[in-house]
């Protein structure tokens, strides 16, 4: 889903600057705003950047952010406590949000 919705904010960035894209249509109930597309896009470069900082933490993320996945659910896709969980989440929205200020 993360791929998704990073691609599509990255194609209708191309399209405003005279790209070819392919149109597709979408249920209009997932497609995101336009004006949320650059904020997409910073959380996916975050993310990545957390992702080379702490794997962990950013499959986490992507899992209950981009999933949908609960905390229980999300434990038992990456093979750790609930609680490490609960840790991951509470350290990697932190250090999300810091970064992305920091690129505001």
């Amino acid at each position: 889903m993360r791929r998704i919705l990073v691609e599509f904010a990255r194609s209708r960035g191309s399209r405003k600057r005279g790209g070819n894209a392919v149109k597709v249509d979408f249920d209009e109930a997932f497609v995101p705003s336009p004006g949320r597309d650059g904020i997409l896009i910073a959380l996916d470069d975050a993310l990545n950047a957390l992702a080379n900082i702490d794997p962990r933490e950013a499959k986490v993320v992507e899992l209950r952010f981009f999933g949908g996945l609960s905390e229980k659910e999300t434990a038992e896709v990456v093979g750790v406590t609930d609680r490490t969980v609960r840790q991951d989440w509470n350290h990697a929205k932190v250090w999300l949000m810091d970064e992305l200020k920091r690129g505001t």
